[in-house]
């Protein structure tokens, strides 16, 4: 009774209840960050290391860890010949393998529905009484193994009974110790629904998310409808939502998703703020100002032990007036730095990339570009400082900028200076592939995606405004319900999911 009054105040809220996304403990479902991948947004930076999820908690759905490389066995020593040459009487040292990657497991998800629609508060609030009905009828029972298509037997009935609890599978169906098509779809469901590979098989990372259990998924609807209460949001026909979860960005246009992109989002310790604001600009060959945090964090310390840190990553350190100052003037076993502005030049190098998208907030974040995309192949992107990176900017920047008149000329730049810059040539073979994507020439009436590259081909900044502002919003939603009733969860790598608990 107490679980359902929590539940019908959710549906009458009318002011936003989100505390501050505060502390960590890593998600039980949280894959582990691989090794080489850093967390700092400052270039450079080494990367942590990923705390364990407690023994106690639901497993992860971490990717496996690659079987360890056993030590090779020492070669038998060859006989000795006195006529032979002494280098002959060593055998080559063979190298060890490496190790393959962890597979991917992780998916981002082709539903056409945005991710963060008008009726979401309401829709996941009612799914997290539906949810609170199963936790009170037992859950859902615990599927024993690692299972796939032409298996049979007691496990299979136990996967169609697990399946059946949340909708996936319905009807005749729900019974029978046999694998069927029908069953495939349902795990392919399932998988769509916690944005996971849809393969069909049960393992790893999916057989890790359907044993969570029934009472922590109710926690996570019922706290991130919470979050939602009260959202002031005017979705309009065109606006981006970033749910921090998800590690995506969606282009909504018509109440549809026009593009996702794959993104990067703040790590455990620097959170991505829940905002919502008005994308105003494009910026091209931005500069990065940095942060107070990362000036004290970071860039002191590493000037403690290398004082042309600043030199090699293209950082000015300037006064109130603007003037540059000397390094080296500057006592760095003192906090003295903070006091300036450190300001990195524009360039392949850096931390922003060659896009920002300008999108004023209290928060002072903002979506861009990256030098290290690389890592958006990782199924772990819990790795800023809390703005957000995203894999598509250059296509996210052309649908912004549909039908906004180009001023000027694209400044002598060919394609042959696209080329000739690696960064912006890893960029331009990205362009045009999600879906309605803009491409072609330097002439026509609007920007392109094509005539993006061309004027950052150039090197010279250019702040692009919109005529409208474009509406943006970031949510942190680890459990919601679509429109039609459809439920999907991410991880709680921030740790925040209390209500209900």
């Amino acid at each position: 009774m107490r679980r359902k009054t929590r539940i019908l105040a959710l549906l009458s809220a009318t002011a936003l209840c989100a505390a501050p996304l505060a502390g960590f403990a890593q998600s039980a479902l949280s894959p582990t960050p691989l090794a080489n991948q850093p967390v700092e947004a400052a270039p450079a930076t080494p990367a942590p290391t990923a705390p364990a999820a407690p023994a106690t908690t639901t497993p992860a759905t971490a990717a496996p860890a690659p079987a360890a490389v056993a030590p090779e066995a020492p070669a038998a020593a060859p006989a000795q010949n006195p006529a032979a040459p002494a280098a002959a009487q060593v055998a080559p040292v063979k190298p060890k393998p490496k190790p393959a990657p962890p597979p991917r497991e992780m998916a981002l998800s082709d539903d056409p529905t945005p991710v963060l629609q008008p009726e979401t508060f309401f829709t996941t609030a009612k799914a997290s009484e539906r949810y609170a009905a199963i936790v009170d009828a037992g859950g859902w029972p615990v599927v024993p193994g690692a299972l796939s298509p032409g298996a049979k037997g007691p496990a299979v009935a136990t996967l169609r009974r697990r399946l059946a609890v949340e909708g996936d599978i319905v009807g005749a169906e729900a019974n029978g110790a046999a694998w069927t098509p029908a069953l495939t779809a349902a795990v392919k469901r399932f998988q769509f629904r916690n944005g996971l590979k849809q393969t069909g098989i049960v393992a790893g990372a999916t057989l890790r998310a359907m044993n969570v259990p029934a009472n922590v998924r109710f926690k996570q609807l019922a706290s991130s409808a919470q979050r939602l209460a009260g959202l002031n949001f005017p979705f309009g026909e065109k606006y981006v939502a970033v749910n921090i979860p998800s590690t995506a960005v969606d282009a909504v246009e018509n109440n549809h998703v026009a593009r996702r992109y794959a993104a990067i989002v703040g790590g455990p310790e620097h959170h991505s703020p829940e905002i919502a604001a008005k994308i105003v600009a494009i910026n091209l060959n931005p500069t990065w100002t940095v942060p107070v945090s990362i000036i004290k964090n970071e860039i002191i310390p590493k000037m403690r032990k290398q004082p042309n840190y600043l030199a090699r990553a293209r950082i000015r350190i300037l006064d109130g007036k603007g003037q540059e100052i000397n390094p080296g003037s500057i006592n760095w076993n003192s906090d003295r730095a903070t006091n300036y502005t450190l300001r990195q030049d524009s360039g392949a190098g850096n931390s922003l990339g060659l896009i920002r998208i300008a999108m004023p907030n209290p928060d002072a974040v903002y979506m861009h570009d990256t030098p290290s995309r690389n890592l958006f192949a990782n199924d772990y992107r819990f790795l800023s400082h809390g703005c957000v990176r995203v894999q598509g900017v250059y296509d996210l920047a052309a649908w912004l900028l549909q039908g906004v008149p180009v001023n000027g000329a694209a400044n002598g730049a060919s394609s042959a200076a696209v080329s000739s810059d690696p960064l912006l040539a890893s960029a331009a073979a990205t362009i045009g592939t999600a879906p309605g994507s803009t491409s072609g020439g330097a002439s026509g009436a609007g920007w392109t995606g094509q005539m993006i590259q061309q004027r950052i081909a150039s090197g010279a900044r250019e702040d692009i405004k919109l005529p409208k502002p474009v509406p943006v919003v970031w949510v942190y939603m680890t459990g919601w319900a679509s429109a039609d009733g459809t439920v999907h969860f991410r991880d709680d790598v921030y740790n925040v999911d209390t209500v209900g608990g």
